[in-house]
């Protein structure tokens, strides 16, 4: 519900503060006054294109702030929730500042937001309807969510949940098919590579750890030579016909024959010398086996070489180390298996997407024939609401219509288009396109008054939904405007005496003038004055009587 509304110097309203109630409220005045400031000035809180113009002479910045009580199942709580913008006494409260300079700022209770996001906002809360309106039921996109809730009310149909859960797994099911079938394309278009790779490596046959034992080997080979030479040598010195060993012999030989006559005293020396001799023989003897394990063949040191170097190859060419490539081939191989085995699988992945598509096509042929038979309990409830709005020859009807594959959605596949007919032998069309000026708002309220019990709490605003008629059609609209404000917040602008009387609310707009300065005021009636505003309205200047007692007939009903 609107609750307050603020304006600040815009045009030729200086300072207006309205405060508002539930029910049908009516603003009334004469040409020029000043209504469509209001409804100007409402519409910059709700997002609409400011415009520097709109500032009052000798402002520097006009103000508008416009206050809704929202319940908590409020869409729009949904939309301020993701934002991090918090209610203040279940109150949201739209502001915008328009400069001179052309410059504009918008609030959400106070904290600052782009413009975008507070027409959002404003298109839940309000919708306005005129005569060259272009939001709400005027744009064909917003039909099937108007068809769906009156759907669900009068037939309570629970497709909707089934069609999301069907919706959600075919496109989950189409995405891992269509994963799949990239990867397979990408494999088969380096199958060729692939292959040379592995029958590389497995030549190659790569081990974890080889490289450390290729290159100690790679090592020792290449320092043989310099290894065996020195082996000879130490041979040579220890064959020399000074032979160490025949030394340690004699010498031990004399000794030994002396000692037992030395008292014990060469004891010692024997001893070191029998042990010398043991270990000269073992190093003759280990001297000896080294040289024989020492079998240099050039050609096996190459061969190390070789493989060594092909092992580095490859280990760059993969972007690893050498120990990893014998898990590279691994890889390799399992890549190899996969795309042998992708068409089977890939297969399999295009059945499960067909069946979830299947699925989903089932849903959503239900649903379409759910909206099939609430389009037809729709046209025919706005049937008998079109001829007493004086829309004798006008028809009403949904258009349903299966969308193209691509713009399926997890609402079905279905396009809602409301079309009317206007004249007999002339074909239907779109809602927004073959009805115009207080037909189009008329068709509009007729819809409206039908769908009001599926309605999220939104104010509807309409702009002289009367123009151009009166009599007992003005009375018809006057009574459907009553009528949809038992289950909303209406407001309406009108020149109709037999609309305002059924206002619960009423406020008279007029301009006024000190001789220099120009303003607007909005006055809101007590019962007494509304007599004489609706009096006026049917007599015009002069008020009489009788005038005074038509307006009591048409505020009492009697």
């Amino acid at each position: 519900m609107l609750a307050s509304l603020s304006i600040r110097d815009v045009v030729l309203i200086d300072k207006l503060d309205l405060e508002l109630t539930n029910g049908l409220g009516v603003l009334t005045g004469e040409t020029g006054a000043g209504k469509s400031i209001l409804l100007d000035s409402l519409g910059l809180a709700l997002g609409e294109r400011g415009d520097s113009g709109l500032v009052r002479p000798g402002a520097n910045k006009l103000t508008v702030t416009a206050a809704f009580d929202v319940p908590d199942t409020h869409p729009a709580r949904h939309v301020l929730a993701d934002q991090d913008i918090t209610l203040s006494d279940d109150q949201v409260v739209l502001r915008r500042a328009v400069g001179r300079d052309g410059r504009s700022r918008a609030f959400i209770n106070d904290q600052a937001v782009s413009v975008g996001l507070l027409r959002q906002v404003g298109a839940i809360l309000v919708e306005v309807h005129g005569q060259f309106d272009a939001h709400g039921l005027m744009d064909p996109r917003t039909h099937i969510n108007v068809l769906d809730r009156f759907r669900h009310v009068t037939s309570g149909a629970d497709e909707d949940a089934a069609c999301l859960a069907l919706w959600t797994a075919w496109r989950e099911t189409h995405s891992t098919f269509k994963t799949a079938e990239k990867l397979l394309r990408e494999a088969k278009e380096e199958e060729v590579i692939l292959r040379a790779d592995v029958e590389t490596l497995e030549r190659l046959a790569p081990v974890p750890g080889e490289e450390s034992d290729l290159s100690a080997k790679r090592a020792l080979l290449r320092h043989g030579e310099q290894i065996l030479s020195a082996i000879e040598t130490a041979r040579q010195a220890l064959s020399e016909p000074s032979d160490v060993d025949a030394a340690v012999r004699v010498a031990h030989g004399e000794l030994g024959r002396a000692a037992p006559k030395a008292e014990g005293r060469l004891d010692a020396v024997c001893g070191a010398l029998d042990r010398a001799a043991i270990e000269l023989a073992e190093a003759q003897s280990a001297l000896d086996e080294a040289a024989a394990s020492f079998d240099i063949d050039p050609a096996e040191l190459e061969a190390a070489e070789e493989r060594l170097f092909a092992l580095k190859a490859e280990a760059r060419k993969h972007s690893v180390d050498i120990d990893a490539l014998a898990e590279t081939l691994a890889s390799l191989r399992l890549r190899l298996d996969s795309i042998e085995g992708g068409e089977d699988n890939l297969l399999r992945l295009a059945k499960a997407e067909q069946a979830a598509r299947m699925a989903f096509v089932n849903a959503a042929k239900a649903m379409t024939k759910s909206r099939q038979h609430a389009g037809q309990v729709l046209s025919k409830a706005i049937a008998g609401e079109l001829s007493p709005l004086r829309l004798h020859e006008s028809e009403f009807a949904v258009s349903i219509e299966v969308l193209p594959e691509t713009e399926w959605s997890a609402d079905g596949c279905d396009s809602v288009v409301f079309e009317v007919k206007t004249n007999p032998g002339m074909p239907p069309g779109p809602l927004n396109k073959i009805a115009s000026g207080g037909e189009l708002a008329r068709f509009l309220l007729a819809l409206k008054v039908v769908v009001a019990s599926s309605q999220p709490p939104t104010v509807m605003i309409f702009d002289e939904v009367d123009s151009g008629i009166g009599g007992a059609t003005a009375s018809a609209v006057g009574e459907r405007l009553s009528q949809l404000a038992e289950a909303l917040q209406v407001l309406v602008v009108t020149h109709s005496p037999q609309v305002a009387a059924r206002g619960d609310s009423h406020w008279r707009v007029a301009k006024v003038t000190d001789g220099t300065v120009t303003a607007t005021r909005v006055v809101q009636l007590t019962p007494d004055e509304r007599r004489e505003e609706i009096a006026r309205m049917l007599a015009g200047t002069d008020i009489t009587d009788e005038a005074r007692a038509a307006a009591d007939v048409l505020m009492t009903g009697t």
